[in-house]
């Protein structure tokens, strides 16, 4: 068990030390670091935000955590080229032409849950580091780059701006914690080797679009609001925290579910997490910490994104609350539970949910 006082310095010396391109592990290190500086500004920049007390605070630290990150990947030589959540593109760096061949791609959400930042709310960002695809690095090779998929990337992070600042990473090697001393301004392992509780009774989702569900979600949540009544036999609380990376962190620490649906109504796939940007790179570091991660039909990290801002529904958490949601999905799609339309000859009679609402 590592020292409670491990910096982030010394947990990536360690798990990258004897890797067998010593040169990529250092390079993986550097994108890591100014990962950790960025989250550091950005959590700085936000305390000042509220310290001024700024109209329209949430928009300002949105564009200023953009700015921020896209300043870092430009000067980084570690850093082949860089995509951010909502720039519907990607870029390559002008690091020199050598070191931008060896490089990674980063991709990034500088701020999710900006809006709550005038209320004193819970922050965060979104970070995945990607193996490029080939040595030439122009758009071509990059677009091939980001859609390769959950397997290409080699580090995936989260910042959780709150009453602490918290980065949690995993390297494909379980999911780790890190909180920043701001005494010190480093960031020192608080959570080693985090795991999802088995159990759970936290669920997160947006209640205000419950019209708009698919059939699964809609009977999973009802299930659960009915509580120890219902057929779960014991109650859940339902939330939403308005910032993914608040929800997910949430799951980390008390298990449960996550859920941001796809919508039944949404003919143009515009519901959901941004694939490339926030769903993968949060199922990857659920899935390090023995948790699953899945659209109700197949795995999140399967998936290979057919554009930059693809976006999909996701279920993070439990596993064995996702592979009940999965198993939802199942019936519904070989119409097992599909509604009939008269509820009198249904297989489940008048009392099921959809019958009762």
């Amino acid at each position: 068990m590592p020292s409670r006082y491990m910096t982030l310095d010394d947990f990536l010396a360690r798990a990258l030390d004897g890797e067998h391109d010593a040169a990529r592990a250092y390079r993986l290190r550097g994108v890591i670091g100014e990962i950790a500086l960025a989250v550091r500004a950005i959590a700085a920049m936000i305390e000042r935000v509220m310290l001024d007390g700024s109209a329209g605070a949430g928009a300002g630290v949105q564009a200023g955590a953009r700015e921020l990150m896209m300043a870092l990947c430009e000067r980084s030589v570690c850093v082949a080229g860089y995509s951010a959540a909502g720039s519907n593109g990607s870029w390559s760096t002008s690091a020199p032409a050598a070191s931008a061949r060896s490089g990674y791609l980063l991709t990034f959400e500088a701020l999710d849950g900006a809006a709550q930042i005038a209320e004193n709310g819970v922050a965060g960002s979104i970070f995945s580091v990607r193996e490029s695809a080939c040595e030439a690095m122009d758009k071509d090779a990059r677009e091939s780059g980001w859609r390769r998929g959950g397997d290409a990337m080699r580090a995936a992070a989260h910042a959780l701006y709150g009453p602490s600042t918290l980065l949690v990473l995993t390297l494909g090697r379980g999911t780790h914690g890190f909180t920043l001393d701001r005494a010190s301004g480093t960031f020192v392992l608080t959570h080693h080797a985090m795991r999802v509780p088995d159990e759970g009774v936290e669920v997160a989702i947006d209640g205000a679009r419950e019209h708009a569900w698919e059939p699964p979600v809609l009977r999973y949540v009802r299930e659960c609001r009915a509580g120890s009544a219902g057929v779960r036999e014991r109650d859940f609380s339902l939330r939403n925290g308005g910032c993914a990376v608040a929800d997910l962190h949430r799951v980390l620490m008390r298990g449960g579910v996550s859920i941001v649906p796809r919508e039944l109504r949404d003919v143009q796939d515009a519901s959901g997490l941004d694939l490339v940007h926030a769903a993968q790179p949060l199922a990857w570091l659920i899935e390090q910490a023995g948790g699953a991660a899945s659209t109700g039909r197949e795995r999140v990290l399967d998936l290979q994104p057919r554009a930059l801002d693809a976006r999909t529904g996701v279920v993070l958490g439990t596993t064995r609350e996702v592979a009940r949601i999965e198993r939802y999905y199942g019936e519904y799609e070989r119409g097992v539970d599909r509604p009939f339309d008269s509820p009198l000859f249904n297989e489940r009679s008048l009392f099921r949910p959809e019958a009762c609402a």
